[in-house]
């Protein structure tokens, strides 16, 4: 099963530097996980996301996967990792957040959710159980419980009840995983989701319960849903220092580059969002130099590097000016270039917060980075 080891903490914050080992590869922390939905990071190659971007592990989506290609595919191909022609480790969402999405056509039961596809209108139910089995047949490393994820803002009896729910599930879902077995010849390893909207009492109710599962791994869920940034570090800080330190922290959903770094200094070891590659596909880039729109007329004519620390091969490959030229063009290719290079960023940013943990000298990094590359050039 999935191990993790503490290697490293900054004596000025929580940040904390760790390695992960999994049956497809060992994961250094923190992390940034690029999102492939259903078996395809947008507009990026499986060997760009090795070449270019080094990404460690990536991740997929049950409610997506479920819905197509179906687990029977899966299945008939061997799971997810040789369906996709990925040899590195895999995380799946277990669904929670795309049903909360849903909201106009989905029923929450104790039973489970009911929701209508928004592929075809069809209908289908998801259970603790149930999601268990379709993680099995994909074959992530590392497989979510299933939650509810309530809105923000939600009345704090809604919220309350809500968590509960999400802990009756979590069990049911343990329940199951220790029933059934991997299928494919490696190990798999869960992961429950603490809830609590933004009570904060009733974050630290959900992660005492979490924490007393012993699992692999926890996350925090329902962040990054709309509230304040102030509140959801002030969740995430009350919940690192409940959560047991030898398991990775996942905070879900998030973020920005400044809320990772900020969550890094939290005690957070694992992330994932669609900014990189949805900002990148709309021509905003994050840079060493600051956030950049390739569409503005000012970088018509400028022929430098996309970004002059080389964090990717594109970085040299490819002129601003150039990259300009292929949106103004609306040629796809400046979409996948775009988007290789704000994941390769991510990921070079992540690599440079666990090098200054070891350091000793992350907040100051922190600090002096984070007006940097926060601005807009």
């Amino acid at each position: 099963m999935l191990r993790f080891e503490l290697e490293a903490t900054d004596p000025g914050s929580k940040a904390r530097a760790g390695r992960i080992a999994t049956d497809h590869g060992v994961i250094d922390t923190p992390i940034f996980m690029p999102v492939g939905t259903v078996g395809s990071v947008k507009a990026v190659h499986q060997y760009e996301l090795v070449d270019d971007v080094d990404a460690k592990i990536i991740l997929g989506n049950t409610y997506h996967l479920y819905l197509r290609p179906g687990t029977d595919v899966l299945r008939k191909a061997g799971g997810l990792h040789r369906f996709m022609g990925w040899e590195r480790p895999i995380l799946t969402d277990s669904g929670g957040y795309q049903v909360f999405s849903l909201a106009e056509n989905r029923k929450i039961t104790e039973e489970g959710a009911r929701f209508k596809s928004h592929i075809d209108g069809s209908y289908h139910m998801f259970t603790p159980e149930g999601v268990m089995d379709i993680q099995r047949s994909i074959g992530a490393d590392v497989v979510m419980a299933f939650d509810e994820c309530p809105p923000w803002p939600c009345d704090e009896r809604y919220v309350e009840e809500s968590m509960h729910l999400t802990h009756r599930w979590l069990e049911r879902c343990i329940s199951r995983f220790d029933e059934t077995p991997s299928l494919y010849g490696y190990e798999q390893s869960l992961f429950g989701i603490v809830q609590g909207g933004t009570v904060s009492r009733l974050r630290k109710e959900s992660a005492e319960f979490v924490a007393s599962k012993n699992l692999s791994g926890n996350a925090i869920g329902g962040l990054s849903v709309g509230e304040p940034a102030e509140l959801m570090y002030e969740m995430t800080d009350l919940v690192t220092d409940i959560l047991p330190a030898d398991r990775p922290r996942y905070l879900m959903g998030v973020g920005t580059p400044e809320n990772i770094l900020n969550s890094i200094a939290l005690g957070v070891d694992m992330f994932d969002c669609v900014m990189p590659t949805r900002n990148g596909r709309n021509g905003m880039l994050f840079t060493t130099e600051g956030i950049i729109n390739i569409k503005n007329r000012r970088w018509a004519d400028d022929f430098s590097p996309i970004d002059p620390a080389g964090i990717s091969r594109v970085d040299f490959q490819y002129s601003k000016a150039y990259l300009r030229h292929l949106f103004v063009a609306d040629e796809f290719l400046g979409r996948q270039i775009a988007s290789v290079h704000n994941l390769a960023f991510y990921l070079w940013l992540v690599r440079e917060a666990r090098r200054h943990i070891v350091q000793g000298d992350f907040v100051e990094w922190k600090n002096e980075i984070l007006p940097v590359i926060s601005r807009r050039l």
